[in-house]
């Protein structure tokens, strides 16, 4: 695409042009470096405050850091071409790895609330579900009654098997994921990154000619390689509540990601790469898209849920397990796998809304 470039003596030029993307990318590199000394300041603090702020700082250069590569990628026609390329990787080397922690924690109080919600009790150790069980007595009702009884019998006491092994795995690479993030914040690998940012801060290297180019044709190329992802979603599948091809596939013997969640992943990127253009060229007086909100709101509700659905098919190929906790850790999986359905239903409410602006 061909760079428009502007007259800067014209007054009707005021649109955004490659000096508001480096303005924007020096301010995103200043909160890195701020988000990094409040990290250093608090990683090694044991106290409770001190281990929520590290939490916060972490988050903190994770949103810096998605938002300076999002934007080396949409507008890299404006930009350095080998500095940009070295950059974009480093830096999504470092947002991922900060966030598995948090995704790890996300996605065991997503499942363990949920095998709450469906067992209609609290996930309690088995031998407390097993005694209560043996007490209960059974409800009228005759044989459907009974077995009423005993398939929400074998759920509660699955789910507090089931909880207890989800809980074992997941608390394990969260851990895991804690050290290798830790490890990252230490490394020679890191440092560069830091040093390149810092430099970023107060210079950003822009081509020659970036200064006068118009920042609307590469934002409106983000926009549309958006729209046309969107257009190839299977949209009518989503309006069905139950897809069935996702559930026996989520518990098959094959571990690899479902083949129906790529699309919606890449639509969830793009559509965050359109944000971050759009905060570019409109500032701080970015219109309030609804679309955008609700879109993006649906979109990691179902990034979350079929992460969950894929946790809970995992634990359930554990070795030697009891068949109540493979029945609970089954039924979980296809609640969650109706979730990931539920988002992209929403997902596709949601994009139909109209542009809503702020005044």
């Amino acid at each position: 695409m061909a760079q428009q470039h502007l007259d800067p003596t014209d007054p009707a030029a005021d649109v955004a042009t490659g000096e508001s993307l480096a303005a924007y990318l020096r301010a995103q590199a200043t909160e890195f470096l701020r988000a990094l000394r409040l990290h250093r300041e608090t990683g090694g603090s044991h106290q409770a405050n001190g281990a929520e702020e590290s939490v916060d700082a972490a988050r903190l250069l994770r949103r810096s850091a998605r938002r300076i590569s999002g934007n080396l990628h949409t507008f890299r026609p404006l930009l350095d071409p080998d500095w940009s390329e070295e950059m974009r990787p480093e830096l999504a080397w470092l947002s991922g790895t900060l966030g598995l922690e948090h995704s790890y924690e996300a996605r065991l109080e997503r499942l363990l609330l949920a095998l709450h919600r469906l067992s209609g009790a609290t996930v309690l150790p088995a031998q407390a579900v097993d005694a209560a069980l043996a007490a209960a007595p059974l409800p009228a009702g005759g044989a459907a009654g009974a077995t009423a009884t005993q398939e929400r019998g074998n759920l509660t006491v699955g789910a507090a098997k089931a909880g207890a092994l989800l809980e074992r795995q997941l608390t394990l690479a969260r851990t895991r994921a804690h050290s290798t993030a830790l490890q990252a914040l230490g490394s020679s690998r890191f440092h560069a990154v830091a040093d390149k940012v810092a430099v970023l801060a107060s210079e950003v290297p822009l081509t020659r000619t970036a200064a006068t180019t118009d920042l609307r044709p590469p934002a409106a190329a983000a926009e549309e390689r958006l729209t046309a992802a969107i257009g190839a979603l299977p949209l009518v599948t989503a309006g069905h509540p139950y897809n069935a091809e996702a559930l026996v596939h989520g518990l098959s013997p094959d571990p690899s990601p479902h083949p129906q969640d790529g699309p919606w992943h890449q639509v969830r990127l793009l559509l965050r790469l359109h944000r971050y253009a759009q905060e570019v060229l409109h500032g701080a007086n970015s219109p309030v898209d609804v679309r955008l909100l609700s879109a993006g709101q649906a979109l990691n509700r179902h990034r979350d849920a079929s992460e969950a659905a894929a946790a809970a098919a995992q634990a359930a190929r554990t070795p030697r397990i009891a068949p109540a906790t493979a029945y609970a850790l089954g039924v979980l999986h296809a609640d969650q796998r109706h979730e990931v359905e539920a988002a992209r239903f929403a997902f596709q409410q949601a994009w139909q809304q109209q542009t809503v602006g702020t005044p």
